[in-house]
């Protein structure tokens, strides 16, 4: 092992600038995973929080069936919690903001009527149970706050996703990094392999050092982007927590270790296969 790793080494100083580059595009890619990793788990937080709060409200008629509208909502499988709420409630809830509406309604009579307010299992099902409700008999109009739910659904979806795609082409970027660097050391060393190989080394023993280089650049990589990742995160969680603090940034080592343990697997692991790939690739080309 120590022969292996021992040439592991010399193969990257000799082909410095290759796993420099390798080391490079591997650590942004993990960093950009990391910090897409992080920030679904902020998204996702706040769309519980949205979903927790959200709530589709179907405004009745005097003449609906009270019992069986709220029984038709709760039927809905988007739906995960539906109550009705009498003109006289939704009367005490608005005098408890405003005091003086208990007075206008005292002179004009209770505006407000019945309502039937449902809370749904995600956030994206709003509009789709609106649609649904709006078309019962004795819904009078139906309001889900539109106005802010559907842009900031589909900003954080539009984000996470955008997200991905470039953690994607990261990964193949490095994956064909990796690919070159293990192709440039086994050519240069190809004189060397066929020796090897008439002497009767086995294909495990030429390429275990190739497979170690893989290994150790996952293991920087990894390291490095650690180290940058995660004083960057906590900074920038603060400084968000400062200017909003309503927003449920994720700071708790119990959630924020899984993710970051997982960034570094990744890395290692990108490094363990993309060599052992490469270096079973190109020996066979050598021979």
């Amino acid at each position: 092992m120590t022969y292996h790793f021992r040439q592991a080494l010399l193969a990257m100083r000799g082909n410095f600038t290759a796993t420099l580059a390798t080391l490079v595009t591997m650590t942004l890619t993990l960093l950009m995973l990391g910090f897409v990793l992080l920030l679904t788990l902020n998204v996702d937080r706040t769309l519980e929080q949205l979903e927790s709060q959200v709530e589709v409200a179907a405004f009745l008629t005097p003449e609906a069936d009270d019992a069986g509208l709220l029984a038709q909502a709760r039927a809905l499988p988007q739906v995960r919690e539906a109550r009705l709420v009498s003109s006289a409630q939704v009367l005490d809830e608005m005098s408890q903001i405003s005091p003086s509406t208990r007075d206008a309604a005292g002179l004009v009579g209770n505006p407000f009527p019945d309502t039937l307010r449902m809370k749904v299992s995600r956030v994206e099902d709003s509009r789709m149970v609106a649609s649904a409700v709006s078309g019962l008999s004795g819904v009078d109009s139906v309001e889900y706050g539109a106005g802010y739910v559907d842009p900031t659904v589909k900003t954080l979806t539009a984000v996470r996703g955008a997200g991905y795609a470039l953690v994607g082409l990261l990964l193949l970027g490095t994956l064909f990094n990796i690919l070159n660097a293990v192709r440039v050391a086994m050519y240069a060393r190809r004189d060397e392999i066929s020796v090897m190989r008439l002497l009767g080394a086995t294909r495990a023993f030429i390429r275990m050092p190739h497979v170690i280089e893989g290994l150790i650049v996952g293991i920087l990589a990894a390291a490095l982007a650690l180290v940058l990742l995660t004083p960057a995160y906590l900074g920038l969680a603060g400084r968000v927590r400062e200017l909003a603090p309503v927003l449920p940034v994720v700071t708790d080592w119990n959630t924020l270790l899984p993710v970051l343990g997982g960034v570094a697997a990744l890395g290692i692991l990108i490094g363990f296969v993309g060599s052992l790939f490469a270096s079973r690739r190109y020996l066979r080309e050598l021979e």
